[in-house]
């Protein structure tokens, strides 16, 4: 044995064990040899014999106890998760008739964590719990491993507060550690704090760049937060990754047509549903991708067989109203906005779009109540309160359309359109003077909006000839820019960046300072 030839060893003691059955160092060194083969389920019966000859041996209890514990890992590997933890609290159980001891209770704890996670890959969340809870209890000083594990089994529980706490000790022992720094940021971001998730995830990536989940979980962080454009390279990563992940296939697609490109999300979408074709959410998203193609048919189709999947989903009533609306089909369009509207009465983009569609159909006191129903949701809808004030105007309603549009105006002070249709009204009222100032104040924001609109046009000229070097003539254009809108930051700030590559670093400073200014509303 001492030489290595263990199958020899293994011979020569399973020969001795034979002539001398009752004494107690044939076994154990034959457990011992057939531990080190890793043929541990062999060795535990050896083991079991020698304790029976020596109760009480503390070496062969802590060799029957790592026997145990070795078949578990076997057992785990091949998925026996059963036959593994069965196997942990067999490892368990021997260490108990030992007397208490600091290394005792250190080696119960370890057992303790393996049996947890264990118990967590069974999604036996309570027990799992209490396994971990006992291995911090007998070794307070483990280490981040078994904070950690809680810590991520209290966020399946959605116990938010007490996981961040343990991920929060866990990522304070470990800072360095890839799986901490996953884990933590895996639980804000199941607690609704995507903010500080992402930092959290951005550096698990970058302490293990191939670290398996790491690119998805902070993907989807950022796209939640709306940083689609930031989501879409780690998407990719994602895929390359795991290519037929259909998870991060149908957020590749979806952040990919968020970003106005369709086009290329319909080719992920249609992988997504190569491996989930039961998955109604990756249909919505396909249906959702031709739509912006205006695809119209290809669309009602999806959200049709996404329904067939997801019957009571109002997200998929809504999206199929939406398509039927586009294609001119108004009945279909009512009717699939309508259910849409009964199955989430606490959405406001059914009762919206439906207004909108009685609108134009002509509707106008359906579209009245459909309106009013959804500004009573989402009361910050200023585009609402404008299109309620029209209609109200129609409906010679003149007190009650006044009222939309000024709180049209409040939340949209420096949208013109609001101010022309009060003007209207106003001057059907017989108050000349006030519907007089409101055309005036129409007309400005008119002039201020086609003078922004010049000033973006200016400024995206300008930042052509930037990157093909052309800097005077990217200069001229950023001045023009300015002379439009003297309020548009990005002019000055990109302006700022040519005034640098002429070398003019005053100038540079100012028109920066500029840019800031304006930011902050100075």
């Amino acid at each position: 044995m001492q030489a290595g030839r263990l199958d020899e060893a293994r011979r020569d003691f399973a020969e001795a064990a034979r002539l001398a059955p009752n004494l107690t160092e044939p076994h154990q060194a034959l457990g011992s040899v057939l531990g080190q083969m890793d043929r541990p389920d062999e060795a535990i019966p050896e083991f079991e014999k020698a304790l029976k000859l020596k109760p009480g041996d503390t070496v062969t209890i802590a060799n029957l106890s790592s026997a145990h514990e070795g078949f578990a890992l076997k057992l785990a590997a091949h998925g026996k998760l059963d036959e593994a933890k069965g196997q942990l609290l067999a490892a368990l159980k021997p260490l108990d008739s030992m007397p208490p001891a600091p290394e005792t209770d250190k080696r119960k704890a370890e057992l303790q964590d393996e049996l947890g996670s264990i118990l967590a890959q069974q999604k036996h969340w309570p027990e799992a719990e209490a396994a971990f809870r006992e291995a911090l209890r007998l070794n307070p000083e483990i280490g981040a491993g078994p904070h950690m594990h809680l810590g991520v089994v209290l966020v399946e529980e959605k116990q938010f507060q007490p996981a961040l706490a343990e991920l929060g000790k866990a990522v304070e022992l470990a800072p360095k550690s890839a799986a901490t720094q996953f884990q933590m940021g895996r639980g804000l971001a199941a607690a609704g704090n995507d903010e500080e998730a992402v930092p959290h995830l951005e550096e698990a990536l970058r302490l293990s760049p191939s670290l398996q989940g790491g690119s998805l979980e902070l993907a989807m962080a950022l796209q939640r937060l709306g940083r689609q454009e930031e989501s879409i390279p780690l998407f990719h990563r994602a895929i390359e990754a795991e290519p037929r992940n259909a998870m991060a296939l149908t957020n590749l697609g979806l952040a990919l047509t968020q970003t106005g490109k369709a086009s290329e999300a319909v080719p992920f979408l249609q992988r997504a549903l190569a491996e989930a074709p039961n998955d109604p959410v990756a249909r919505e998203n396909l249906g959702v991708a031709e739509l912006q193609q205006s695809h119209f048919d290809e669309a009602i189709a999806q959200f049709q067989k996404a329904l067939e999947l997801d019957a009571e989903n109002p997200q998929l009533h809504y999206d199929l109203g939406l398509a039927y609306k586009l294609k001119d089909r108004m009945d279909d369009a009512v009717r699939e906005l309508s259910k849409a509207a009964s199955l989430g009465p606490n959405l406001p983009d059914p009762p919206y779009t439906l207004g909108i569609l009685y609108m134009q159909m002509g509707k106008q006191e359906e579209a009245v109540t459909q309106l009013r129903a959804s500004l009573a949701l989402r009361p910050a809808n200023g585009d609402g309160w404008a299109v309620l004030g029209s209609v109200l105007k129609q409906l010679d309603r003149r007190e009650e359309a006044e009222a939309a549009l000024r709180k049209a105006i409040e939340l949209l002070p420096n949208q013109p359109g609001a101010h022309i249709t009060l003007a209207a009204v106003l001057a059907e009222e017989g108050k000349t003077q006030d519907a007089a100032a409101e055309r005036k104040i129409a007309a400005g924001l008119s002039r201020t909006a086609v003078n922004h609109q010049r000033a973006q046009l200016s400024t995206n000229a300008g930042n052509q000839s930037l990157q093909r070097g052309e800097i005077a003539e990217a200069v001229g254009r950023y001045l023009e820019a300015i002379t439009a809108d003297p309020s548009y930051a990005e002019a000055h700030s990109q302006l700022a960046v040519a005034y640098e590559r002429q070398g003019r670093v005053e100038d540079a400073k100012t028109e920066r300072a500029k840019a800031e200014a304006i930011a902050k509303g100075n």
